[in-house]
């Protein structure tokens, strides 16, 4: 119990940290503009560790890498301060592999999050807003290659579907991967 709460409340703040510095770099990326309630909330979460590194790693094309740095570096925080409370030094020579493992699996989750709410969106008839526009520019990307291989049946696109189960395998390599990587650090 003395490790599961703190692990919990870390992987709330971190995903949330993480995941709005991840969002900021999928948005960029994508040219989705950040003039709308998310967008904003996007800057106003990451903008304090983003911009400062932002300084120091410039930007490489569509690539915020500025954003990317910043997720890797509050995945990687999050480890430590685990390790360090379960008093384990042993293991600091794979935290920055660890790390990057950890924040795969965030974006992982992250867009998974994203074409499950699509899914349900798009169930919904006439469901026109600013958000629906937004989730579907946002999850058009991952889907639009799947729907070259996946016909409509019976009217239904299951393309998201698809997504969400390539999604699921990716995370269960990366959980094979961190376990891996955890095994190396003993």
């Amino acid at each position: 119990m003395l490790y599961q709460i703190p692990s919990f409340l870390l992987d709330v703040i971190v995903g949330l940290l993480g995941g709005a510095c991840l969002l900021r770099l999928y948005m960029q990326y994508h040219r989705v503009p950040f003039g709308n309630p998310l967008g904003r909330f996007v800057f106003a979460v990451s903008d304090w560790i983003v911009l400062p590194l932002r300084r120091v790693v410039p930007s490489t094309k569509r690539w915020d890498l500025a954003s990317a740095i910043a997720a890797w570096l509050l995945v990687m925080a999050k480890f430590l301060l685990l390790w360090l409370l379960i008093g384990n030094f042993s293991r600091f020579a794979v935290l920055p592999l660890v790390s990057l493992i950890g924040l795969l699996q965030l974006a992982v989750s992250g867009l998974t999050a994203l074409l499950v709410v699509y899914a349900i969106l798009s169930w919904v008839p006439n469901a026109s807003s600013m958000l629906t526009d937004l989730i579907g520019r946002l999850a058009e990307p991952l889907v639009r290659p799947l729907r070259r291989f996946i016909p409509l049946i019976g009217g239904v696109d299951l393309s998201a579907l698809a997504a969400i189960v390539l999604l699921q395998v990716i995370a269960i390599v990366l959980g094979n991967a961190m376990g891996w990587a955890w095994a190396l650090g003993r």
